[in-house]
C-alpha cells in the first residue's frame, strides 16, 4: 500500500509501511512547540503562542527509499481527553517534555507516560503486536541554571531506567542544546533511518521538490547528498474519522487473522 502526496511539481508516493506519526505531549509552557520548531526549521521563536493542536508533516528521500513522518504537537491543557487518548492509539514515537524548572510538568509527564503505556498495551493485546514503544522524556529549558531547577536528573532518569525503547534527555530549545542528539537517539530506538534527525539530511524546501522524484536528480547540486528532507507546507491533519477508521482496521486486521487461522486444515 502507498500513500501518495502532492508537494511542487511532482508527486510523490511513500510506502504504508516507511509512514510514522509522532507525537509530542505535555503540560503547557514547557517548550513543546519550540522543540518542533527546531526539529523542522532549525528556529526558535520568543514569543509564546499557546498550542490547541498542531500538525506537521517532513518528507524524506533516504538513498533511494521514501519515508513519511507526520507530526503531532498537542495541547497541554488537554481539553478533550478522548482526543488526547486517540493521539495516543495513533503514535509510533513519542516525545514527553517538562520544563526543568517546573515540578508540576514532571508531575504531568509521569501521568502521560503511565497513560500512554496502558493505552497502547490495551491496543497490543487486541492486535497482538511485537511492536516497542520508542519514547524519549524531554526536559527542557536546561539553560535556566541549577539555581532555577525543581527536578533533579537523578529522579527524572528513574522514569527511563530498565527500559531500552525510553531515554531522556535535558535540552534548551533556545540554545539547541541536544536537541539533535534527542532526535537522534529517538529515530534509533524506533529503528527509523538516524538521517531523519535533523543534522543528517539536506534540507530541501518545496520548490525543489524535484530532488523526491524517483527519477534522477534535476539538479546537480544536490546530487551528492544521501538523504533529503523536505518540511511539506499544506499537511491537514488526517480527520478524526480517518484516525478511528485506522485503529479499527488494525484490530480487525488481527481478528481476520485469527479466524483464518482458526479455519486452516491441519
Amino acid at each position: 500500500m502507498m500513500k501518495t502526496l502532492s508537494s511542487g511539481n511532482c508527486t510523490l508516493s511513500v510506502p504504508a509501511k516507511n509512514s510514522y506519526r509522532m507525537v509530542v505531549l505535555g503540560a503547557s509552557r514547557v517548550g513543546k512547540s519550540s522543540i518542533v520548531s527546531r526539529f523542522l526549521n532549525g528556529r526558535f521563536e520568543d514569543q509564546y503562542t499557546p498550542t490547541i493542536e498542531d500538525f506537521h508533516r517532513k518528507v524524506y528521500n533516504i538513498r533511494g527509499d521514501m519515508y513519511q513522518l507526520d507530526i503531532l504537537d498537542t495541547s497541554g491543557n488537554h481539553p478533550f481527553p478522548a482526543m488526547r487518548r486517540l493521539s495516543i492509539l495513533t503514535g509510533d514515537v513519542f516525545i514527553l517534555v517538562f520544563s526543568l524548572d517546573n515540578r508540576e510538568s514532571f508531575d504531568e509527564v509521569k501521568r502521560l507516560q503511565k497513560q500512554i503505556l496502558e493505552v497502547k498495551s490495551c491496543l497490543k493485546n487486541k492486535t497482538k503486536e511485537a511492536a516497542e514503544l520508542p519514547m524519549v522524556i524531554c526536559g527542557n529549558k536546561n539553560d535556566h541554571g541549577e539555581l532555577c531547577r525543581q527536578v533533579p536528573s537523578t529522579e527524572a532518569e528513574l522514569l527511563v531506567s530498565g527500559d531500552e525503547n525510553c531515554a531522556y534527555f535535558e535540552v534548551s530549545a533556545k540554545k539547541n542544546t541536544n536537541v539533535d542528539e534527542m532526535f537522534y537517539v529517538l529515530f534509533s530506538m524506533a529503528k527509523l533511518p538516524h538521517e531523519m534527525s535533523p543534522a543528517l539530511h539536506r534540507k530541501i524546501s518545496v520548490q525543489y521538490g524535484d530532488a523526491f522524484h524517483p527519477r534522477p536528480f534535476c539538479m546537480r547540486r544536490v546530487k551528492e547528498m544521501d538523504a533529503y528532507g523536505m518540511v511539506s507546507p499544506f499537511a491537514r491533519r488526517p480527520s478524526v474519522n480517518s484516525d478511528l477508521k485506522y485503529i479499527k482496521a488494525k484490530v480487525l486486521r488481527e481478528g481476520q487473522a485469527r479466524e483464518r487461522d482458526k479455519c486452516t486444515i491441519q
